[in-house]
């Protein structure tokens, strides 16, 4: 059942498109799952899977990762590269750039 779950969330996730962003919670409700799951499963993410993981960021319109973290700079760096601005308390407002 979960494999069959995080291949759900893996759909959704592939049709987020460049400059836009989804939340957990908004992918959760599409798959109708606790938005924690949608986050398990992108943690069981692979290179290899091809999805644009960078594209999900938390409800408040930020980054989940610490903000000095390499992760953090990599996922900041690819959505700004597709266009997503950040503001000065770095969030992604969700009014311009959510998909959903």
């Amino acid at each position: 059942m979960t494999l069959n779950l995080y291949q759900r969330i893996y759909e959704v996730v592939a049709q987020i498109p460049k400059g836009k962003v989804a939340t957990y919670g908004q992918i959760s409700k599409i798959v109708e799952c606790n938005p924690r799951v949608v986050g398990y499963a992108m943690r069981n993410i692979t290179e290899k899977m091809n999805l644009p993981w960078y594209r999900v960021i938390n409800s408040r319109g930020k980054i989940s990762f610490p903000l000095d973290s390499d992760a953090y700079f990599e996922q900041r760096s690819l959505l700004e590269t597709e266009g997503v601005t950040f503001s000065e308390k770095n969030v992604i407002s969700l009014d311009k750039f959510s998909f959903f």
